[in-house]
Order: C-alpha cells, then structure tokens, then sequence
C-alpha cells in the first residue's frame, strides 16, 4: 500500500520545463547518440536536445547544447520546425515544451565519434556515441524526440 503522500505527489500538476531539440541532417542522415555507459534500453537512441537555460532563447539553447553534446560549433542553420508538449511520466513529472530546430552539418562531418559533455564540471562527464541515422529510420528516436523530423522536407 502506498502513502499519503506518494497519492499527493502524483496529484500535483507537473512542471512545465522548456527544452530545445536539434535535428542535424547530413544529406539524408541524421545525427544522433546514445549514452556509452548506460544501458541502450534506459536511454534510447537521441538527438541534441536539452533545457533552455534562463535568459536564453529556445534557437541559442539547440546551439549550445549540440556543441555540448558532439562538440559541433559550425553548422547551418536552417529553420525553426515547431514547437510541441511532451509529457514525461510516469518516469518525470514533467512536461517538456519542446521547440525543435533543424540545422546542416558540413559533408565532412565525421561518420561516427566519441564526445564527453563536460556538464560545466558539475558532474562527470558523459560519454556519447555519436553517428548517423537514415532519416526514414527516425522513429527509433527516444522519448518522441523524431515528433517533427517529417517537417524538415515541409517548406
């Protein structure tokens, strides 16, 4: 039997928390990591993505977290695709405002790498597995992180 309060906890309302999302396309790819020292099945397949941090826009978080994330800094950017909600429970009682943006990284971009993201030495760093993924093959994305990928052929 559970608690009282475990019963309130999940009655409040969850926190809206505003999160950027970087669809990076090489040609028809699309960059995407997963995490090298945690299990596939807990984190998924992702992109660059992450929380607006205060003061910042949604396009200026996407840019920095993608350098934080792979370590990109040159890349073009194409267009803002749209915004959408998330809601993460059970697992977080969160709902992310997503705003999703899609930018061209140059053909000589790597095929496949490892990145750290440092985490401002907060923490440990975190090591990622970075490469590309045909973009018809999107729907393998975590947590409906590929929501908006068939908007970046829309014009």
């Amino acid at each position: 039997m559970r608690g009282a309060s475990a019963v309130l906890t999940e009655s409040l309302p969850p926190c809206r928390v505003r999160k950027a999302v970087a669809y990076i396309t090489r040609g028809d790819d699309l960059l995407v990591f997963r995490h090298r020292d945690f299990p596939l099945e807990e984190v998924g397949v992702q992109v660059p993505a992450g929380t607006v941090r205060a003061g910042e826009s949604p396009e200026q978080a996407a840019v920095r977290e993608v350098a934080e994330e792979t370590g990109l800094t040159t890349l073009q950017f194409v267009r803002y695709l749209g915004g959408l909600d998330y809601d993460m429970r059970p697992d977080r009682r969160e709902v992310h405002e997503r705003h999703f943006f899609h930018f061209i990284a140059s053909g000589d971009t790597a095929d496949s790498w490892l990145w750290h993201e440092e985490h401002d030495g907060a923490r440990h760093p975190t090591a990622f597995l970075i490469g590309w993924l045909p973009q018809a093959k999107g729907h393998v994305l975590a947590a409906g992180m590929g929501a908006l990928l068939s908007r970046i052929g829309d014009r």
